[in-house]
């Protein structure tokens, strides 16, 4: 029998991870729901579940899935935590998997692929589909993310919309400092524009996503 803790802030999702696991009824057993990540971890202490499927935000909370994550794998005896959420940007995946996730799933998966998910999950496998699992590895090989510092501090600027002149004034620097800058973003992320940086900056999660 698989003991299962769903971990997620919304009670419609709650809902309809139990509703698909309890067609596994004779396999499974859902020992608990948890709303907030200090709920996660407190449950997970007290019931001690086989695996902890974990949602990345929590409304609300300054601590994420990621956090909670961490806190739970740090547990003298932990389970294992599939992380099913709406986000697939590629920093968060890295994220959720350094912090002890071993596995990442999107709440659009088909029911099967949860299921094989969860069974993977609690045999100690690790479950990451595989297109998601192919943009990982070309992120970890490629420079994309390898900003400098004062790179990124520019097109964390260049994202908020602000021009050249804006960037320069706000960081101190003078205009053609910023073009020289922008120019090696360009080449380091593989585009032509800024509008393309900012999107493919997003992706990575090195800037944050539009409200």
């Amino acid at each position: 029998m698989i003991r299962i803790l769903i971990a997620d802030d919304h009670a419609i999702v709650r809902a309809g991870l139990r509703a698909l696991l309890d067609r596994h009824s004779a396999e499974v057993e859902i020992v608990g729901e948890a709303a907030t990540v200090a709920d996660a971890v407190r449950l997970t202490v007290e019931v001690q579940p086989d695996v902890v499927l974990m949602d990345l935000r929590f409304s609300g909370e300054a601590e994420t899935g990621v956090d909670a994550t961490r806190r739970i794998r740090a547990l003298p005896q932990p389970p294992q935590v599939l992380v099913v959420t709406n986000y697939d940007t590629d920093h968060e995946i890295l994220r959720a998997l350094e912090a002890g996730a071993n596995g990442y799933l999107l709440k659009d998966a088909p029911p099967a692929e949860l299921w094989a998910a969860v069974r993977t999950a609690a045999a100690g496998g690790s479950t990451l589909p595989p297109a998601i699992a192919a943009r990982i590895l070309d992120t970890l090989r490629a420079p994309t993310a390898r900003l400098t510092p004062r790179e990124l501090e520019v097109l964390r600027s260049v994202a908020t919309g602000k021009s050249n002149r804006d960037v320069a004034r706000a960081l101190f620097l003078s205009e053609g400092t910023v073009k020289s800058h922008l120019v090696q973003v360009f080449a380091k992320l593989d585009v032509r524009s800024r509008t393309a940086a900012v999107a493919r900056a997003r992706q990575l999660g090195l800037v944050p996503l539009e409200s």
